[in-house]
């Protein structure tokens, strides 16, 4: 079995998760060769998944659920009467599906095509009456209704829409439309999801359903129709010509999950994780909204010939409403092995008036030029080729430690994580794979002696996965080093590719565990300093993905430790919060992340009144601008006047390494402070480690 420790490709690829589902004139139903796969997809789950799968009542009502949740996740179309026909799915969704008998899945999404198209027509219509600019009520919209009952009368649900219009009218007027910009944008909204509705095709249902099936078991495994297995292949070959991110459905909006390391995107340093796109363009010509449209269309929509530009309307992460966007330009490109190598500098860290040289090597993922490798060539490029050289060049430049840094790597090629570890050890077991029969295969470095035995320090992010785990966790559990960060994303599970008679299937095969027993699976790797982070892992990271497979452990493996870093912990992390206070980009960061989260939990609904919504929304950015200029103050840089100018000016706080814009140079630490700040106060943890490791050793003379 071929193991690739990534961050999954699924979520960009293989579930639309989607409020507005295609319909069309015309009834869909299923086909042969749908109904073929369906079969086997119910096989593949019961006999090759990881989990022990139990395709009972319980399995039935979950998976019809998550339909109705993929279908209709706002309860914004559907009444109650007209699920009831299809309640019986409740317990037979798994019969259904070994048997191959879609029809009533079909059939409720036809339900479902037909009220959406009568909604968009009555949309559509309302504008043909004129449109009310009067923004002057007490009225408010509530935000998220995935918990709302099903609508037992329209008029409920006309209600709602009236709502749902008079805001996307009001959240055009307040970016300056007037009364005819606002009424042909939205005409132009509706007729277009109108016209996707009318193209759909039952492959399109088929894959929604074939979601739900796969999102009851686990997040990474799912269906990929031909036309997405073969955009998934592109993508792992690395020749995708686009932006460089990996994209997911968030409710009717698409969301940035995570950035390809050296991609367009990361370069370019104008998206951040959880940034939601409303709206894509090419170089000339409109807008095209694309809330509400399926994932896989906004997809299309962003790719693009090498060269050429893409306009991206984008509301970021810590925007609390939707009118908060920002237009942003990604020229694409291909992401090459180069753009992802390994890399590193040399950075001083000063003490009582004396330098102190620091080694740090990024690390952008686990890579492996597999053609040049099975063709036997002597310099085939890979991860840990390069990280070895990189440690030759910082010993020559007489370095005290090193810092590998790890953030916003989402994983790569098993066995470069396995040989990596090997740098830094003199032989041993790094990780633990153990399949569905509880087999468990040891894999680790088999070769003598070390590159590096000095002082080292790991830091890592919500962003780091699968083999990034795996390094960190080796590092933690042989006290090899100290591991600094946020607690990371906690991939541990291993996913192959399956070819069925009509499409593939991902499917999960086995989990990751450290050579301490612990899995990495849902907790990730927790850091021994955490450092404050503007990731929030209740939206990214696998413990916020549904039924994710839970943490466990298996019997630990036999190694030797090389270090008791934990003895000097408490001393390196008294020392760290002294710095940390009185550093400003930490303590924004900490303010910024309570803030933030204070402001999503308190935005449940919206105002309809102009003057109180515009109130409101002032009020959230004054406390986010505060924030945003008391760290610049004490950084002696310029005070901001919006705090919406801070993703445009070049001093953004983002955690993303290696951001640069146009005109600026690598290493000014003005440009990305948060992302500097991470690393230098990374570096002055391991200045403390080695002066704390020197004074154990002289104690002991």
């Amino acid at each position: 079995m071929s193991l690739f420790a990534t961050l999954s490709r699924s979520v960009a690829l293989a579930v639309m998760l989607v409020i507005t589902s295609p319909a069309a004139l015309a009834q869909l139903a299923p086909t042969d060769e749908q109904r073929q796969a369906a079969v086997e997809i119910a096989e593949a789950l019961r006999y090759g998944h990881y989990a022990d799968i139990d395709f009972d009542e319980q399995w039935s009502q979950e998976a019809f659920q998550r339909y109705l949740d993929i279908l209709d996740g706002q309860r914004s179309y559907l009444l109650n009467r007209d699920i009831e026909p299809y309640r019986h799915l409740e317990d037979d969704m798994a019969d259904a599906l070994f048997d191959g008998d879609l029809d009533d899945a079909f059939a409720l999404y036809n339900r479902l095509s037909e009220r959406q198209t009568n909604r968009l027509e009555w949309l559509l219509a309302e504008l043909d009456d004129g449109l009310s600019l009067e923004f002057d009520s007490n009225e408010r919209l509530e935000v998220n209704r995935e918990d709302a009952p099903w609508a037992s009368r329209e008029s409920e649900l006309d209600e709602l829409w009236r709502k749902r219009l008079k805001n996307d009218a009001l959240t055009l007027a307040l970016t300056d439309q007037d009364a005819e910009q606002i009424e042909d944008n939205l005409r132009q909204r509706y007729e277009g999801q109108l016209s996707r509705l009318r193209q759909a095709e039952s492959e399109d249902v088929f894959g929604l359903l074939m979601a739900a099936v796969s999102g009851t078991i686990d997040p990474h495994t799912g269906y990929l129709s031909p036309r997405q297995g073969e955009s998934f292949d592109i993508q792992m070959s690395l020749s995708l010509e686009g932006i460089g991110a990996l994209l997911q459905a968030d409710g009717e909006y698409v969301k940035v999950s995570s950035l390809v390391p050296g991609g367009p995107a990361e370069r370019a340093g104008v998206l951040e994780p959880a940034d939601r796109i409303i709206a894509v363009g090419q170089e000339e010509g409109e807008m095209v909204n694309v809330v509400g449209m399926r994932l896989d269309n906004v997809v299309d929509l962003i790719r693009g010939p090498k060269g050429s530009v893409v306009r991206l309307d984008v509301v970021p992460a810590q925007a609390v409403d939707m009118t908060r966007s920002q237009i942003v330009e990604i020229t694409r490109d291909t992401v090459s092995l180069e753009d992802q190598a390994a890399h590193s500098e040399v950075i001083e860290v000063m003490r009582d008036g004396e330098p102190h040289r620091i080694g740090v090597i990024n690390v952008p993922t686990f890579y492996v030029d597999f053609d040049a490798w099975q063709a036997g060539e002597e310099e085939y490029r890979s991860t840990t080729r390069d990280v070895a050289r990189e440690i030759d060049n910082l010993k020559k430049e007489g370095v005290e430690g090193i810092v590998l840094d790890l953030r916003n790597n989402g994983g790569g090629a098993l066995q470069e994580a396995n040989s990596l570890i090997g740098l830094f050890i003199d032989r041993g077991p790094t990780v633990q794979v153990r399949d569905a029969q509880g087999r468990i295969q040891l894999y680790g470095d088999s070769e003598a002696g070390t590159v590096y035995d000095g002082p080292l320090t790991v830091l890592v992010n919500r962003l780091s996965a699968s083999a990034s785990e795996i390094f960190a966790g080796a590092i933690q559990d042989y006290g090899r080093g100290i591991v600094v960060g946020a607690s990371t994303f906690g991939k541990g599970t291993v996913q192959t590719l399956n070819e069925l008679s009509h499409g593939q299937i991902k499917l999960t095969r086995a989990k990751f565990y450290r050579i301490s027993g612990d899995s990495t699976q849902n907790r990730g790797v927790e850091p021994d300093i955490t450092f404050p982070s503007l990731i929030d892992p209740e939206r990214i990271g696998e413990s916020s993905l549904d039924n994710a497979l839970a943490w466990d452990t298996v019997q630990n493996a036999q190694y030797r430790r090389y270090g008791e870093p934990e003895r000097v912990l408490p001393t390196l992390i008294t020392r760290h919060e002294e710095r940390a206070k009185e550093n400003p980009n930490f303590r924004y960061l900490e303010r910024q992340s309570t803030l933030a989260r204070q402001l999503r939990e308190q935005h449940t609904s919206v105002s309809l009144n102009r003057e109180q919504r515009q109130r409101e929304l002032e009020a959230q950015e004054a406390e986010q601008l505060s924030l945003e200029n008391q760290r610049r103050r004490a950084l002696g840089l310029p005070e901001l006047e919006e705090w919406m100018d801070a993703r445009s000016d070049g001093t953004t706080p983002t955690e993303d390494p290696e951001v640069e814009s146009e005109g600026e140079t690598e290493g000014n630490e003005e440009e990305v402070p948060v992302d500097r700040a991470h690393v230098l106060e990374a570096a002055e943890v391991l200045l403390d480690y080695v002066h704390l490791q020197n004074q154990q050793r002289m104690a002991k003379r």
